[in-house]
């Protein structure tokens, strides 16, 4: 009963995105958007779980129009599956190809513009295929001059997120919150990272949720001046010990929907009740910078000025420049694509000059790569954007915890 429920309300949430892009299709001014796919299972397209439960096996067209019809050009073998799910208004079956139904069908439309998902920065925007591009072109060779870049209508549609989605994300955080609260309390002194990264994965496996990334990476411990940094795997000889910063970036999918948060403790020596200042100093920094980017954000202004705000607030304080944005989307991914919280930097492309818009989801987590020798310190927290600013959806983290080593 329970998967029924959910795979209901997962459908609910499609339709709510289906219902929302042709409004985006006109504000972008484009006629006609497909999503083009095939043996989806393998070779997935980002956007198809936005407006698609299942996969698809045979060369498939999605199509959403800017008056709002949802048509299907796809396989038979899939129709009635496809038919079942009650979110497309039109289903074209065919049995030998797709071209003829489909040239028929963009002939019926005469679409001015084509929105296809390619996207030169954009990943989540970057769905279709080189091949797939080029039998596009082989099937509709009168309308190739019509093809565009379908980035701006996922960015909205991916990056608008309803309060359904929100609630969603809402829930992920929580359940994060919880399995932070377990690990602090099952650490030790000489707990090793790989024991800590075990510990956490399997808290989320018992609460049937997934991990946000790269299991090998999920979670991120950092337990001192030794350990790997960016996106690092857990070592088994490194282990928590007294005068370092436990550091532990995680992040859960539940419900298709992800979480991602870093939280960080002071390992206290022996008769330490509090953190030594030069430590105390960076968590007070890194708030600051939260603090800085917190109030910067609001609708229309670009991410690299929100950037920018935070980490100027790091360089201030003399510490280096982090080597990583200020963050990024979280939403049915970890990593959602569109805008980001940036700076202008060319691994960044255009991302770091959207603007941001109302519903957008973002990490903020500024970081300090060494303390005084003691290890990396970040506090990453996720907001959304509101009419007038933004909202901690994550329970701030406002004081440097001391870990209770027993």
């Amino acid at each position: 009963m329970l998967a029924a429920t959910q795979e209901t309300s997962a459908i609910d949430l499609i339709r709510e995105k289906l219902t929302q892009a042709p409004a985006i299709l006109q504000e972008v001014g484009v006629d006609c958007w497909i999503t083009f796919v095939r043996e989806s299972l393998e070779c997935p397209d980002p956007v198809l779980p936005l407006i698609f439960p299942y996969s698809l096996t045979w060369q498939s067209a999605l199509l959403v129009t800017r008056s709002g019809e949802r048509i299907a050009v796809i396989a038979g073998h899939d129709a009635e599956a496809v038919e079942s799910i009650g979110t497309w208004d039109r289903i074209e079956g065919y049995l030998d190809g797709v071209r003829e139904p489909l040239q028929r069908l963009i002939a019926e439309l005469n679409p001015q513009s084509i929105a296809l998902n390619y996207s030169a920065d954009d990943y989540m925007a970057d769905g279709l295929s080189h091949g797939m591009y080029h039998r596009l072109r082989e099937y509709l060779p009168e309308h190739v001059d019509r093809f565009v870049s379908a980035e701006r209508v996922i960015r909205a549609v991916r990056g608008r997120k309803s309060p359904a989605e929100i609630e969603r994300i809402r829930e992920a955080i929580t359940t994060t919150r919880q399995i932070f609260e377990n690990t602090a309390a099952f650490v030790r002194v000489g707990t090793s990272e790989v024991a800590i990264a075990e510990f956490m994965r399997a808290q989320a496996r018992d609460r049937g949720c997934g991990l946000a990334w790269d299991p090998a990476m999920c979670p991120i411990v950092t337990s001192g001046p030794d350990s790997m940094l960016g996106h690092a795997v857990p070592s088994e000889s490194i282990t928590v010990q007294p005068g370092r910063i436990l550091n532990l970036d995680f992040g859960i999918r539940q419900n298709g929907y992800c979480s991602d948060l870093q939280r960080a403790w002071y390992v206290p020596e022996k008769g330490e009740t509090q953190p030594p200042k030069d430590v105390q100093r960076a968590f007070d920094t890194v708030q600051r910078a939260i603090d800085a980017a917190i109030k910067t954000i609001r609708p229309g202004v670009p991410g690299w000025q929100v950037d920018a705000a935070a980490r100027k607030v790091i360089t201030d304080a003399g510490y280096p420049e982090f080597d990583h944005g200020t963050g990024h989307q979280v939403g049915r991914c970890a990593h959602d694509g569109g805008g980001s919280l940036a700076p202008k930097w060319e691994r960044y492309g255009a991302s770091a000059e959207i603007p941001l818009e109302v519903g957008n989801v973002f990490t903020v987590e500024p970081s300090i790569t060494d303390v005084a020798g003691r290890g990396y310190h970040a506090i990453e927290e996720i907001i959304v954007v509101t009419e007038d600013g933004c909202e901690f959806l994550s329970q701030p983290q406002q004081q440097l915890w001391m870990l209770d080593v027993g």
